[in-house]
């Protein structure tokens, strides 16, 4: 199916788009307005004031010729009294001097760039991804739709030029293709809402809106007859082309509005943001004014980010995090426009008398858009060279790990803080570092060596969590606050030491940890307070207790360590042999080219690393909350999976932030047990609020199974989310047959007394 259309389709871009470039470079373009007086064709209107500046032309000179001929027989003045474009004039100035001026694309750089250079580069760009498109695996229908789309917009965009020049068979294309574009967009957005399985809010019978195109074309060739009825045709096809905007702008906004999906709301974007300059700067003033703001030529412009748009929201669902690199350029961007335009108020100043408008604009955008490139050359300079750049003591990332994990291994609160201590002194370099504890009861500050220090309470009143204060000859970084203390860490440092901004970040990180780190241990200390008080043995200890958990977690650690050993701990030891084979090669000769295969495997591996590091502690869920954790989630499972899922989530106020682990588990098991087991091809899991607590509803279209069979194998992690669930007084219903897919529907109300703690099944 695919090959019957891409082919001619690709045969007949080319042929076109070749002719489009050649009359581009034919000649260039000049636009000279002009009026016939007494049989002659006087200036009255320059376009590009410098060029005509340079070249001795002036309002009320007159044209002998064009191209060597005289000007009634050149073809543009029967449509327009505008010399569009010519290779030579003939001119004779007031006093009787005649001009002979010989044109060439270098001497207008505007035009140049507008008018040959882009639209050129775009023609080639939307090829190579029209290409690419085509090769890569994905869904038929829509990536033909896709790549028709893209190949049109590029041919309306090319064409504009040549249209402007009067071109008749630039007029038929330009007109025709940009109404075509738009139903071809029409008719991509019916099959994609099917392909994500989004009910359409339009009318499916999109194949009639080709009649509009059809008719653009006959409006073309009508106006190539009759040139006088140009304008009037114009105005026609361009409210085709609003009338075709403003019903897909319409059904992108009712569709986000109505299902809130985020596929929808990337694609209102990509769809949205390119087109409003065209709209806005051109098509409506046109229609409106009979006028424009900005010409076609530059307003089509922003049509060049929907080729990237597309490859964003369609090729791969996400070729890498949309969001992240959209806000990040934003951030860059921010910055270089408050320093550019700094910078050009300064030079308007100093210099703004012997400067010419142009030319500061010129220097304005090469200053923002060099700053904006820096900025992204520095943020890679600054990753690969971390470690010589800012520290010669090593990685402070290494170094933060390497401190949470030795800290971690304490079970009591004094002896997390010690060692807590000794971390930072080692780290910094600082020998006077201790923990200042503040006791509520007794009002009193203690260190963590029972010293008592005199210190005025209000020191440490309006210190944030997390932040570090220089106050005199100390620094004091606010650490923990509960109801009976409040501690922060004192470091010395005598007015002689100065701790790095990469320093005072450490250790505001290793701050958090810590903090949960002792809200942890606290719980800890005080179910075993709560153990001590129930029936013990003889002996005063709880046998079955300490058995019971140390098996579960000599049985977690053997997980993790055989996950480890079958997967990364192969994959090192690979790298270690191939290593160890370079190092004795005696041919060096591809040294380098196997070198960088074997790093290419290390960042792999590291990445499959950082994969159970996040599992285990998800990074995302304490800083950016429950929901930004439960979207990465998803995103990971939407590049693995080879089922469609669809989702949603509510955003939740708990006052247990508990729970917000507790349902990241629930999406990790769910989804871990379609990608492992339910051979799908449709997966849905959603999490909505209550009144009184949330509720997640799971289904899939699988292969299914026996309810009481993986309840009584323990199979799929079932009783481990039930018992999950269990612990928050929730319920846990499952209902699932042998070849008829299986759906799961968990309920918790927060803050519910009930002790019916018994899973449900279905």
């Amino acid at each position: 199916m695919r090959s019957k259309i891409f082919w001619p389709a690709i045969i007949l871009y080319l042929i076109i788009g070749v002719y489009l470039n050649y009359v581009n470079y034919s000649a260039p373009y000049i636009q000279i307005g002009v009026e016939e007086e007494n049989d002659s064709w006087v200036i009255s209107q320059l376009y590009y004031k410098d060029w005509a500046e340079e070249q001795n032309i002036a309002i009320g000179d007159t044209i002998l010729s064009v191209n060597n001929g005289p000007l009634n027989e050149f073809n543009q003045l029967k449509y327009k009294s505008i010399i569009l474009s010519a290779n030579a004039l003939t001119i004779m100035k007031s006093d009787g001097n005649l001009i002979h001026i010989h044109i060439k694309h270098l001497d207008i750089p505007q035009q140049l760039i507008y008018i040959l250079i882009i639209p050129a580069s775009y023609y080639l760009l939307t090829l190579f991804i029209a290409f690419y498109l085509h090769f890569k695996p994905r869904n038929t229908k829509l990536a033909d739709l896709l790549i028709l789309f893209m190949l049109t917009v590029s041919l309306a965009y090319v064409s504009s030029g040549v249209s402007g020049r009067m071109d008749a068979i630039g007029i038929i294309i330009n007109r025709s293709s940009m109404v075509l574009c738009l139903v071809l967009l029409l008719h991509f957005l019916r099959n994609y809402y099917s392909f994500v399985k989004t009910n359409w809010v339009f009318t499916n019978n999109i194949k009639l809106f080709y009649l509009l195109p059809l008719l653009a074309f006959i409006l073309g060739c009508i106006g190539i007859i009759y040139p006088a009825s140009n304008d009037i045709l114009s105005n026609f096809v361009l409210i085709f082309f609003f009338f075709l905007l403003i019903i897909i702008l319409g059904i992108l906004l009712i569709s986000y509005f109505k299902y809130s999906s985020p596929q929808l709301k990337i694609l209102l974007n990509s769809i949205m943001i390119p087109f409003l300059p065209f709209l806005f700067l051109y098509v409506l003033p046109k229609i409106l004014f009979h006028t424009y703001i900005l010409s076609a030529e530059i307003s089509s412009l922003f049509l060049l980010l929907i080729p990237f748009s597309f490859i964003f929201t369609q090729l791969a669902e996400r070729l890498f995090d949309i969001e992240y690199h959209i806000t990040r350029l934003r951030y860059y961007v921010i910055f270089s426009l408050i320093f550019t335009l700094w910078f050009t108020v300064g030079l308007y100043f100093i210099a703004g008398h012997y400067l010419k408008i142009t030319v500061m604009s010129g220097l304005s955008f090469f200053t923002f858009s060099s700053l904006v490139i820096l900025f992204y050359i520095k943020e890679k300079v600054d990753y690969r060279k971390r470690k010589i750049l800012f520290s010669t003591k090593g990685d402070y990332i290494h170094q933060l790990y390497t401190a949470v994990d030795k800290i971690g291994k304490t079970i009591k609160i004094n002896e997390l803080l010690e060692k807590f201590a000794y971390e930072v002194s080692v780290h910094l370099e600082l020998e006077d570092v201790f923990v200042l504890t503040y006791n509520y009861d007794t009002n009193e500050f203690l260190t963590n060596s029972g010293e008592k220090i005199m210190i005025h309470p209000e020191t440490m009143d309006d210190i944030r969590l997390g932040e570090i204060r220089k106050i005199d000859k100390v620094y004091l970084a606010f650490l923990h606050q509960d109801a009976h203390y409040k501690r922060a860490l004192v470091l010395g440092h005598n007015n002689t030491i100065h701790l790095k901004d990469e320093e005072l970040l450490w250790l505001e990180l290793l701050l958090l940890y810590v903090n949960n780190f002792i809200e942890n241990t606290k719980m800890v200390e005080e179910l075993l307070e709560e153990l001590k008080h129930m029936k013990q043995a003889d002996d005063g200890q709880l046998p079955w207790l300490n058995k019971l958990l140390w098996l579960r977690f000599e049985e977690e650690k053997y997980q993790l360590a055989q996950e480890l050993h079958d997967t990364n701990l192969q994959e090192q030891l690979h790298i270690a042999r191939e290593v160890d084979v370079l190092v004795n090669a005696k041919d060096t000769t591809e040294t380098q080219e196997k070198l960088a295969k074997i790093h290419k495997q290390m960042v792999a591996s590291l990445h499959e690393l950082r994969s159970y590091c996040e599992n285990l502690k998800p990074p995302l869920l304490d800083t950016l909350g429950l929901n930004a954790a439960l979207e990465k989630l998803i995103r990971k499972v939407q590049e693995r999976a080879n089922f469609f899922l669809i989702y949603s989530i509510d955003r939740l106020y708990l006052e247990d932030e508990r729970m917000n682990l507790m349902i990241y588990r629930l999406f990790q098991e769910l989804l871990n047990n379609a990608l492992k087991h339910s051979y799908a091809t449709a997966v849905e899991i959603h999490l909505k609020e209550k009144n009184d607590g949330f509720e997640i509803i799971y289904s899939d279209d699988g292969v299914g199974c026996d309810v009481e069979d993986i309840i009584v194998a323990e199979s799929m992690g079932i009783r481990g989310m039930q018992e999950r669930v269990k612990a928050f007084n929730g319920h846990f219903y499952i209902d699932s047959h042998v070849n008829q897919g299986m759906s799961i529907r968990i309920t918790i109300k927060e803050g519910s007394e009930t002790h019916d703690y018994d899973a449900h099944s279905g």
